[in-house]
């Protein structure tokens, strides 16, 4: 698990003071000010306290955001890009870096620089709607809005460990808004199948490692009845999954992302530290490498976990 504390409150707080700072007068100002009648000194200083007033305003107005970050616990849900990253087993290629630069220049600086190629899927990625649905989202088209949203996880880690092919079924939906409540519209369901424990190796997690071949993949995901439901009726943004897909292993139709892709919802597949999160609470933020007319892109996801205090 990787765990960082959110910097952005120390910018928040810096541009505060640098608004505070603009808002009272100069001490050259001030003498002048003294100079002239008392009558035009209340006004001067009324007028700063009302700049003053309006500053800490706003300051006040940024501080609730800045607070809940500067305690918030940052989780990545994403596994790093490299020559062991996992790939379906018809992709044509997989992860490569090349080195262009590295070293120190005759000027006496250091110099990196690198190329990478990478198929759309494969890695922690996302599957954009076109995917699976002719003319609906590519990457670059769904609305960034909808990549940040709260975070939903329906842990069947159990069952996947008696079943490796297990689909999260509608009971499962239910059992879960029965303990913790209706999902909420723009929800972004995560299943934690307990999958990304195999990451790394082949054969564990895909249930196969035959070259070139996807016809005896075994692992487990989402149901098609049960994310029928929560795209009709719960309104989802996402989903997301710790294993290689958002259709479990033995699937021939694909039939949950062509649901999903009917309704411009996107997938997140090859998820990881699932387990490290809340089943409710938790925000979640998936953002793609912005590729114009992309099917799917690499995505670095985080969670932001509020302080329990």
């Amino acid at each position: 698990m990787s765990t960082l504390r959110f910097p952005l409150c120390l910018l928040i707080l810096s541009l505060g003071l640098v608004g505070f700072a603009q808002a009272v007068p100069h001490r050259d100002n001030r003498v002048l000010a003294q100079s002239t009648t008392s009558q035009s000194t209340t006004s001067q200083l009324t007028t700063s306290r009302s700049t003053i007033s309006q500053s800490t305003t706003s300051q006040s107005t940024l501080s609730p955001l800045a607070t809940v970050l500067s305690q918030a616990t940052i989780l990545d849900l994403s596994h790093t890009y490299d020559e062991n990253t996992l790939y379906w087993p018809t992709s044509p290629s997989n992860f490569k870096i090349e080195t262009l630069a590295s070293g120190w220049t005759d000027k006496g600086y250091f110099y990196a620089a690198n190329a990478f190629c990478t198929p759309e899927h494969g890695g922690t990625h996302i599957d954009a709607p076109i995917h699976f649905g002719e003319n609906k989202q590519t990457v670059e088209q769904i609305p960034v809005a909808k990549l940040i949203g709260p975070a939903v996880v329906i842990d069947v880690s159990a069952a996947a460990a008696k079943n490796r092919d297990y689909q999260l079924q509608l009971a499962d939906v239910r059992a879960w808004e029965d303990q913790y409540g209706k999902i909420p519209e723009d929800a972004i369901i995560l299943l934690r199948t307990g999958w990304s424990q195999y990451w790394g190796d082949r054969k564990a997690y895909l249930g196969d490692d035959t070259p070139g071949d996807a016809s005896n993949l075994h692992f487990p995901s989402f149901g098609a009845e049960a994310v029928q439901f929560l795209v009709e009726e719960r309104s989802i943004a996402g989903l997301g999954v710790d294993t290689a897909s958002i259709d479990n292993g033995p699937s021939t139709d694909f039939l949950v992302h062509r649901i999903v892709a009917d309704a411009n919802v996107f997938g997140l597949e090859n998820l990881t530290n699932l387990d490290q999160l809340p089943p409710i609470g938790a925000t979640l933020m998936a953002l793609p490498m912005k590729i114009a007319g992309g099917s799917g892109a690499p995505v670095r996801a985080i969670a932001i976990i509020p302080s329990a205090d």
